[in-house]
């Protein structure tokens, strides 16, 4: 049987990496929901289109056990995430990565994803890919310069162009 998904999409969000996961995730019968990181469902991609998505990440909090992985959908967000770091939805989103972490499930991001991760203190001992300008910023794991990186329940890539390079493996993970 599939594993469930829970997928964040922050606001905005690169359309290119976000729109991979769905249609890999659909066409292969995995069964996901998309969560905004916002405290709306109304969300733009960082080419300005809109889109509605299922749910907000608040209504994850409590609901991380109903979800067998967690997809970082990244996008234009992150880059002034420490300017809004301590609104409701980005405490939200780093006790989700934490809680999903802690459980061992399923971690999957792409781009700072695995900067996300580390920051939720949950990539100790593991190697990431994640994109070069954040590479620094990784203090918990270890940045490689790997298109992307499998380690364990660990699934980044660098960039929205090298989703692709990992794609495999996670469907058979999620299969």
């Amino acid at each position: 049987m599939a594993k469930k998904v829970a997928v964040l999409a922050v606001n905005p969000v690169n359309g290119c990496g976000l729109f991979q996961y769905l249609e890999a995730f659909f066409e292969n019968g995995i069964s996901y929901t998309v969560f905004a990181v916002s405290d709306q469902k109304e969300i733009k991609t960082n080419s300005g289109i809109s889109l509605t998505v299922d749910d907000v990440i608040a209504n994850l909090k409590g609901h991380e056990d109903e979800f067998d992985a967690l997809v970082f959908s990244c996008g234009d967000a992150v880059p002034v995430f420490r300017e809004n770091a301590n609104k409701p939805y980005n405490v939200d989103l780093m006790e989700v990565i934490h809680t999903f972490g802690e459980k061992g499930k399923i971690m999957i991001g792409h781009c700072a994803g695995a900067m996300m991760f580390d920051f939720a203190g949950i990539t100790k001992g593991k190697k990431v890919a994640v994109h070069p300008l954040a590479k620094p910023a990784i203090q918990n794991g270890t940045a490689t310069d790997e298109k992307s990186e499998i380690d364990g329940n660990f699934f980044t890539a660098q960039d929205e162009n090298t989703i692709w390079s990992m794609m495999p493996q996670i469907i058979e993970a999620l299969k």
